[in-house]
C-alpha cells in the first residue's frame, strides 16, 4: 500500500489550490500548472522586454495557451497570480511554488523528481553565506555570483536571497544564476527570483550536456537553451556592469594582441626594393641645314 503523504496547507495554499482545482475540470492538473507558470513568467518577462523576435513569440505563446480555456477559466489564472505574490510579499522565507507543486502531487509526473525541502535550503544557504568567503568576494569585486545548475522551483536559490537580507547586504550584491532541464521547474524558479527583486537570468537546458557559457554577465544564447533575464537584471547598476565588463575584455583583448616589431637594418636593405629613378628623354631639337631647311636629324 503506498504512503500518503499527508502536508498541512496555510491559508495561501489552500487559497491557492481551490482555484487551482477549479480549473482542472476540463484538462489535467499538469496541465493547467504547466500553462500557469508558463503565462506568468512571460507576463513577468514581457513587462520589462518589450521588443525583440524573443518578445513576440513569447507573447504569441500566451496568447495561444490562454485562448485554450473558456473565459471563466482565464479569469482563474491572474487569481493564482495574486496568490502567489501575496505569499512571497507576506513570507518570502518559503518555496511556495515548490510547495505547492509538492502538494498537489505534480511530481509524481517526473519520475524521481522531488524538490528540497525549503529548511534544507535555507540551512544550506546560511552556511555558504556566513563563512566569510562571499563577503570577501564582493569587497573585491563589488558582487558575487551565486549559482545553481539544477535549481529545481529555486528553493536554494531563494534561501541564499532571504539570509542575505536579514544580514542587511544590498540586493546589488548578487547576481543569481540558475538552470535546469525541466521546464516547469525553471520557469517556477524565474517567477520566484522575480518577484522577490533578483537580478539574475534562468537556463531552461540539460546542464551537463549544454552548460549555458560566456562571461557570467553575458550568457550567450543557442538554439540549444532558453535563457530567461529577471526584471531586476535590467536594472541600470547592471547594465553599467555589464558595458564595465565588456570594455574590460576590450582591453584585456588589446593588451595581449600581437604587435608588429620592426625589421633588423640588415633585412630591411635585403627585402626593400631597389630605388629606380627614371626621366623622360629629352625631345630632339631642331636644327636648320645648309639650304636653311628645319631638321629633327
Amino acid at each position: 500500500m503506498a504512503r500518503k503523504v499527508i502536508r498541512w496547507l496555510n491559508d495561501s495554499q489552500k487559497e491557492f489550490q481551490k482555484v487551482f482545482e477549479s480549473i482542472c475540470n476540463s484538462r489535467s492538473s499538469w496541465q493547467v500548472w504547466a500553462d500557469f507558470v508558463t503565462m506568468t513568467a512571460i507576463a513577468i518577462s514581457n513587462a520589462v522586454d518589450q521588443t525583440g523576435p524573443q518578445h513576440d513569440e513569447r507573447e504569441k505563446l500566451y496568447l495561444d495557451t490562454i485562448r485554450q480555456y473558456r473565459p471563466e477559466e482565464q479569469q482563474q489564472f491572474p487569481k493564482l497570480c495574486a496568490i502567489t505574490v501575496d505569499a512571497l510579499e507576506k513570507e518570502p522565507n518559503q518555496d511556495f511554488l515548490g510547495e505547492m507543486f509538492m502538494a498537489l502531487e505534480l511530481s509524481n509526473h517526473w519520475t524521481g523528481q522531488f524538490f528540497t525541502p525549503y529548511n534544507i535550503c535555507r540551512m544550506m544557504a546560511q552556511m555558504t553565506v556566513c563563512d566569510g568567503r562571499l563577503d570577501d568576494t564582493i569587497k573585491a569585486r563589488g558582487w558575487v555570483g551565486i549559482n545553481d545548475p539544477a535549481c529545481g522551483a529555486g528553493a536554494l536559490l531563494v534561501a541564499v536571497r532571504n539570509v542575505m537580507v536579514e544580514r542587511e547586504m544590498s540586493p546589488f550584491t548578487a547576481l543569481f544564476v540558475a538552470q535546469d532541464i525541466d521546464r516547469n521547474a525553471a520557469l517556477m524558479c524565474y517567477i520566484q527570483l522575480s518577484l522577490l527583486g533578483c537580478a539574475g537570468y534562468v537556463v531552461i537546458a540539460n546542464t551537463i550536456t549544454h552548460p549555458c557559457t560566456g562571461p557570467l554577465l553575458d550568457p550567450i544564447k543557442t538554439e540549444n537553451n532558453d535563457i530567461w533575464f529577471t526584471p531586476m537584471f535590467h536594472h541600470q547598476i547592471w547594465a553599467e556592469r555589464r558595458i564595465w565588463h565588456r570594455m574590460d575584455l576590450l582591453i584585456q583583448s588589446l593588451a595581449h594582441a600581437p604587435v608588429a616589431t620592426p625589421l633588423p637594418e640588415a633585412e630591411r636593405a635585403v627585402t626593400a626594393p631597389a630605388r629606380v629613378d627614371t626621366y623622360p628623354e629629352p625631345e630632339p631639337s631642331l636644327r636648320a641645314t645648309e639650304t636653311g631647311q628645319l631638321s629633327l636629324f
